[in-house]
């Protein structure tokens, strides 16, 4: 008879985290913005030790930077740290991708489309952490089609430094629509077998989304139609 193992409690610094990543992922927190440990404590409903700790693991996802004599604040890139990280993500995803597309199963296909799906619906209903979440799951499953465990630990931390400025990126005016509309052309290119067109098509995806994110870096992002209509 199997043994069903009962899922762990969320602790106190569970609970802090998620407040936290949420902030930050909704925007609340801004890159830079110093994380007063008091109030947030309250706002978790924990202690200062266990929101602490959750500072401390949030600062391993890379989400929050500890800065001597004055705490933590929201992880903050400058232009060319986020574009270094995209041409590594580029690498290392350009790679992953033309080792996995090939072994794609039917699953792997349902399992992208649940996410963009999730995705879209987060989308409509103005949950940006929602969004955040799928569209992460959406891209961690195109990139463990390729089965290196050290690839996608190496992705992971690339993504997971700039997670903080994704929020941002999303929160522009068009950006969601393009974001499924370039989830929707690469589930096709994922199931038609095609690796290199998956690989231009997530070019063209990561390409728009550091675009955008450059303009709002320097305060001129385009909210025009034709910015928002272009791929």
């Amino acid at each position: 008879m199997a043994i069903t193992v009962p899922a762990r409690a969320p602790t106190a610094q569970d609970r802090a985290a998620s407040t936290l990543r949420r902030a930050i992922l909704d925007g609340e927190l801004r890159p830079g913005q110093r994380v007063n440990q008091e109030a947030w404590a309250e706002r978790a409903r924990v202690s200062p030790i266990p929101l602490r700790e959750a500072l401390r693991a949030l600062a391993g996802e890379g989400l929050v930077t500890y800065r001597p004599r004055r705490g933590y604040a929201v992880t903050e890139l400058d232009l060319a740290e986020l574009e270094e990280v995209y041409r590594l993500r580029k690498m290392l995803e350009t790679d992953a991708l033309r080792r996995g597309v090939p072994r794609a199963t039917r699953a792997d296909v349902a399992s992208l489309e649940a996410a963009a799906d999730a995705c879209r619906a987060s989308a409509a209903s103005g949950d940006v952490a929602g969004q955040l979440a799928a569209n992460r799951r959406f891209h961690d499953r195109l990139h463990a089609l390729a089965e290196s465990r050290p690839a996608t630990r190496l992705i992971d931390l690339l993504w997971d430094s700039t997670e903080a400025y994704r929020a941002l990126y999303y929160a522009l005016p068009g950006e969601a629509a393009a974001a499924d509309r370039a989830h929707r052309t690469i589930i096709a290119a994922v199931r038609a077998g095609d690796p290199e067109r998956v690989i231009a098509l997530q070019d063209q995806h990561r390409a728009r989304a550091l675009e955008r994110l450059r303009t709002s870096f320097r305060g001129e992002a385009d909210t025009s139609p034709e910015a928002a209509l272009s791929v």
